[in-house]
């Protein structure tokens, strides 16, 4: 069974994470989930257990519990939502907002003089 474990201090390790729930039963895998470009911790993680019943006792125990000064929350991982992989969202829909009439007129070089003086651009 998968659990979230979240709210954690950013200086938690994978290891601190695993001794936190050995007592519980066997663990799989332990792992700290890390910013992709400067690999700090995001601030949660994942436990993976074999046993479910080993892995309920856990969540009982361990949900709310304090590690380093902070309520730890620790539930059964879900699924992540499918997410729209056509690119970046800022390109999305963006030819429908062409179309909207909401459409900037360019400066013309007499309008720019105007705004902005006799400064040319």
């Amino acid at each position: 069974m998968k659990l979230f474990v979240g709210n954690l201090a950013f200086n938690v390790t994978d290891d601190d994470l695993r001794r936190v729930f050995e007592p519980f039963g066997e663990i799989t895998g332990a792992s700290i989930v890390k910013e992709r470009m400067s690999g700090e911790s995001r601030g949660f993680g994942f436990v993976e257990m074999p046993s479910k019943k080993e892995a309920e006792e856990a969540i009982i125990k361990l949900n709310g519990s304090e590690m380093n000064g902070r309520g730890m929350t620790v539930n059964e991982a879900r699924p992540m939502p499918e997410r729209d992989r056509s690119g970046p969202s800022r390109f999305r829909g963006q030819d429908s907002r062409r179309q909207s009439g909401s459409k900037k007129k360019s400066m013309t070089k007499n309008r720019r003089k105007s705004k902005f003086g006799n400064r040319m651009y």
